[in-house]
């Protein structure tokens, strides 16, 4: 349906779009409500009891190939290592960017 611009606005369907707007809002509200509540339930909150948790985790051990970043101290593998700074410290790719 074609729109005339230029064409004098009534103020009645102005204010009638505005209420209708407003209703819809109001509707949907509720919903986005019902979703935060559910996304709240699945998260503990600190200090939380985890007595009956298994808390164990393998740690395996700095490999020959990798190295420990002197920017994020993150361990990486030799191919993504950038260069190695004055101070003779390693530095990543990701690091050097």
């Amino acid at each position: 349906m074609a729109q005339d611009y230029d064409s004098p606005r009534n103020k009645d369907e102005d204010e009638e779009s505005l209420q209708a707007l407003g209703k819809g809002s109001q509707g949907s509200s509720g919903d986005i409500d019902d979703d935060e509540n559910a996304i709240a339930e699945d998260y503990e909150l600190p200090g939380a009891d985890l007595s009956n948790e298994d808390a164990s985790v393998t740690v395996i051990p700095m490999q020959n190939d990798e190295f420990i970043c002197s920017e994020c101290f993150l361990v990486k593998h030799r191919s993504q290592l950038a260069y190695v700074n004055d101070d003779g410290q390693p530095v990543c790719e990701e690091c050097a960017a």
